[in-house]
C-alpha cells in the first residue's frame, strides 16, 4: 500500500470473500473444521485470553473509522464466518455473555499461537506486508506494525493469558536528517508518517539518542557544533563548539559520551561529555572522519576516513588506536555482524568506486573478501553524477539475519542472508521523472530498521523520499515525503 496515507484500519469479512477465506474448506453457516486445529494447536500453546481479547482486541471492532463503517456495521449479519453479536438496544459495549460469544466466533478464525497462519490477521492484511491477495473490505492494515494488527498478533501469540502482566509495546521512531535543511523528520513505524519536525539545525549531519531517548545529538555542519535537543519539545538544548566541520556521529553504550567525526587532516573524534556538555577530549584517528560507529557490544569506536582509506578501530576503554584496515579505495557506511557473546564478528565497509562492500573479520584484524553487487538491475547513477559513490548505506537487521545495501547503480537495495552471505534478492527503489530530463534514481543514502526487522527503511535522496519495504516479500510497502535530500536515517525504540 502506498503513499502516506494508509487506510484506516477495518476488519470485514464479508460474503463476497468467503470463498477464499477458508480456501474452499468452509461454507457459510455450516460448522468450522478449523475450530477443532485451533483446539487442537492449544493443547500445545497457551490457550488464548478472554480478558485480553474483551479488553484489548474486542473494542477494534467498534471503533469508528474515517471513511470506513465500523467493522459491528458488517459482522452482525448471520451469515458472516465472523459474526459478532448485535448490541443490546441503548447499549454502547457488549455483555461478558456476548462477549464470550464474539470471543469463540474469532477463536474460528485464528490458529493459537501462529499469527501467521490465522486468517482474522492474514484477510485484512496488505499483500504487500503479508496479507491475502483480495479482500472486498480493503487492505485495512497497511503493515504489520500496525497498533491494532499488533494488539490482535498478540492475542493469538498467547501473551495476553495474564493481561495484567502484558508489557506496554516499545515507542518506535524513525529520524531522517535533510542534509540540504536544517530540518529533522520524525517518522512513526506504526503508520508511516512523519508526526514531528525538528526545525533550526542547518545541514543536519549525524544523529544519536541518549539511553533513555530524552535528548537527541545531531552533528551540525554549518555551524561546527553539536546540537542537543529535546526529544519530545524538538527545542535545541545546547550547542557545544567542535574541533572543527563535522560529519557523522557516534554514542557511547552507557550514553556518558558523543564521538563526533571531524572532516578534517589529519583526523581526530570529538569526545563530548553529555553531563558536562563540554567537549573533553580529541582522539587522532588515521584520517579525517567521514562516518564513526561504536561496535554492538560497546567496546570499541570505528572510525572511516575517505582522504586516508582507512578503517581505526579505538579502545573506547583506553580511548587510543587499536589497529587499522588500510583499504585501496575512500571509505563509506560500515555495518557490524556480531558473535553469539554479542562481540564483533565482522565489518562490512562500503568503498568509493566499487560496486558492493569489503568484508574485515574483527579477530583477524584484516579484510578477508569483497564483495561485489549483481549488475543488473541497472542504468542509474552516471545521469546523476554519482558513479564514485555507487553504493551507499548499508546495515544489519535488528535479528542479525540479513544484511541490506543499497545500490545508487541499481536504484534498489540487495538482501543477503547472514552469516553465509548468499544473495536473497533486490527491492527496486522509486525512479525520478523530472520534467524535460531523462528518469533518474532515488539515489539511496542510508538504512535503518524497526526493531522486529520486519521493515526496512531507506533514505531517498533524490527523490526526498523514504522507501519503507518489507524485509519477508522486498516489496514497498509506503512512501513517507520528507524534506531536502535526506541522508542519515536511525532508529529510536524506548522501551
Amino acid at each position: 500500500m502506498m503513499g502516506t496515507k494508509r487506510a484506516t484500519l477495518l476488519l470485514v469479512f464479508c460474503a463476497a470473500t468467503t470463498g477464499s477465506l477458508y480456501s474452499g474448506t468452509k461454507e457459510l453457516g455450516t460448522t468450522v473444521p478449523q475450530a477443532e486445529q485451533a483446539a487442537s494447536s492449544s493443547t500445545q500453546t497457551p490457550p488464548l485470553s478472554f480478558e485480553f481479547f474483551k479488553t484489548k482486541v474486542q473494542p477494534i471492532f467498534l471503533k469508528n473509522r474515517a471513511e470506513h463503517a465500523r467493522c459491528y456495521g458488517c459482522h452482525i449479519l448471520s451469515n458472516r464466518v465472523f459474526r459478532l453479536e448485535p448490541l443490546s438496544p441503548g447499549s454502547t459495549d457488549w455483555s461478558d455473555e456476548q462477549s464470550e460469544r464474539n470471543f469463540q466466533s474469532a477463536l474460528e478464525v485464528v490458529v493459537p499461537g501462529d499469527p501467521a497462519s490465522s486468517k482474522l490477521l492474514l484477510h485484512p492484511l496488505s499483500p504487500e506486508a503479508g496479507g491475502d491477495p483480495f479482500h472486498s473490505g480493503g487492505r485495512q492494515f497497511a503493515s504489520q506494525n500496525d497498533p491494532d494488527w499488533l494488539a490482535i498478533a498478540e492475542w493469538v501469540r498467547g501473551v495476553g493469558t495474564e493481561i495484567s502482566k502484558s508489557a506496554p509495546r516499545p515507542l518506535t521512531r524513525i529520524y531522517v536528517t535533510n542534509s540540504a535543511s536544517d530540518t529533522i523528520d520524525v517518522i512513526d513505524p506504526a503508520t508511516n508518517e512523519v508526526v514531528q519536525v525538528i526545525h533550526g539545525i542547518e545541514l543536519p549531519h549525524g544523529i544519536v539518542f541518549s539511553p533513555d531517548g530524552t535528548r537527541i545529538y545531531v552533528s551540525n555542519e554549518a555551524e561546527s557544533v553539536l546540537d542537543v535537543v529535546d526529544r519530545k519539545s524538538g527545542e535545541i538544548l545546547s550547542k557545544v563548539p567542535l574541533s572543527d566541520r563535522p560529519n557523522n556521529l557516534a554514542i557511547t553504550k552507557d550514553g556518558s559520551q558523543v564521538l563526533v567525526g571531524i572532516r578534517r587532516q589529519p583526523g581526530v573524534l570529538d569526545v563530548i561529555d553529555t553531563t558536562s556538555l563540554q567537549k573533553i577530549k580529541s582522539i587522532p584517528v588515521d584520517g579525517a572522519v567521514h562516518n564513526v560507529y561504536v561496535t554492538p557490544d560497546g567496546k570499541y569506536a570505528v572510525s572511516g576516513s575517505i582522504e586516508n582509506k582507512a578503517a581505526t578501530v579505538i579502545d573506547l576503554q583506553s580511548q587510543q588506536m587499536a589497529w587499522e584496515v588500510k583499504f585501496d579505495r575512500p571509505v563509506r557506511p560500515m555495518a557490524f555482524e556480531t558473535n553469539a557473546d554479542g562481540s564483533t564478528r565482522r565489518i562490512f565497509v562500503q568503498l568509493s568506486t566499487f560496486h558492493g562492500f569489503a568484508v574485515v573479520d574483527f579477530a583477524k584484524r584484516a579484510e578477508v573478501a569483497r564483495i561485489k553487487l549483481p549488475d543488473q538491475p541497472g542504468g542509474f547513477g552516471l545521469a546523476e553524477g554519482r558513479g564514485g559513490v555507487p553504493s551507499h548505506g548499508i546495515g544489519v537487521t535488528p535479528d542479525g539475519k540479513s544484511l541490506w545495501v543499497n545500490s545508487t547503480l541499481s536504484n534498489a537495495v540487495f538482501k543477503y542472508s547472514l552469516p553465509d552471505l548468499k544473495l536473497i534478492g533486490h527491492a527496486a527503489l522509486p525512479e525520478v521523472h523530472p520534467l524535460g530530463h531523462a528518469r533518474t534514481g532515488a539515489v539511496p543514502e542510508w538504512i535503518a530498521f524497526t526493531p522486529d526487522s520486519k521493515l526496512v527503511y531507506v533514505s531517498d535522496s533524490a527523490a526526498r523520499l523514504v522507501s519503507v519495504i518489507d524485509t519477508q516479500t522486498l516489496k514497498e510497502v509506503a512512501r513517507v515525503p520528507v524534506g531536502e535530500v535526506p541522508k542519515r536515517i536511525k532508529t529510536l525504540v524506548l522501551r
